[in-house]
C-alpha cells in the first residue's frame, strides 16, 4: 500500500510541474519579446530583437543538455513522466495546426511536430518501461 502512495505522490507532483511547465511555456513568447524589444532599445537598435531571441535559443540548447544529462538515475523515470506529459500538450497544438489552419505551411509544420513529437513520446514510454524493469527484482 505503501508504494501505491507512494506512486500516487508522485503523480501528483507531476501533473503539478506539468501545470507550472505549461504556465512558463504561455509566458515564454512575451518574456522574449519584452527582453528582445528591451536590447534594441537600451543599445540605440544596434542589436537586432531576432539575434537576441535567437541567443536565448542558443543558451537553452545548451542549459537544456547540462541539465538533462547531470539528472541521477533515481530521478529519471518522474522525468520522463512529466517530459511525456509535456508532449502531450505540444500534440494537442501540432493538431490543431494541422486541422484548423488555412495556410499549408502551418500545416506542413504542425504535421512535422506531430511526427517528431509522436516519435518523442513512443521513445520516452520505452525509457521509461526500460528503468523502470531494472528496478524490478529478478526471478531464479
Amino acid at each position: 500500500m505503501d508504494a501505491l502512495q507512494k506512486a500516487l505522490e508522485q503523480l501528483d507532483q507531476a501533473s503539478e510541474a506539468v501545470k507550472l511547465a505549461v504556465q512558463d511555456l504561455a509566458n515564454a513568447p512575451a518574456a522574449a519579446d519584452a527582453a528582445g524589444d528591451a536590447a534594441h532599445a537600451l543599445s540605440g537598435g544596434a542589436i537586432d530583437p531576432f539575434v537576441f531571441r535567437f541567443a536565448i535559443f542558443v543558451l537553452a540548447i545548451f542549459v537544456g543538455y547540462y541539465v538533462v544529462w547531470s539528472v541521477t538515475p533515481a530521478l529519471h523515470t518522474p522525468l520522463m513522466a512529466v517530459t511525456n506529459a509535456i508532449s502531450s500538450v505540444i500534440v494537442v497544438g501540432a493538431l490543431l495546426a494541422v486541422g484548423i489552419s488555412a495556410s499549408g505551411l502551418a500545416s506542413g509544420f504542425g504535421f512535422v511536430a506531430l511526427m517528431l513529437v509522436s516519435v518523442n513520446i513512443f521513445g520516452g514510454f520505452l525509457v521509461t518501461q526500460r528503468m523502470l524493469a531494472m528496478y524490478k527484482k529478478k526471478e531464479k
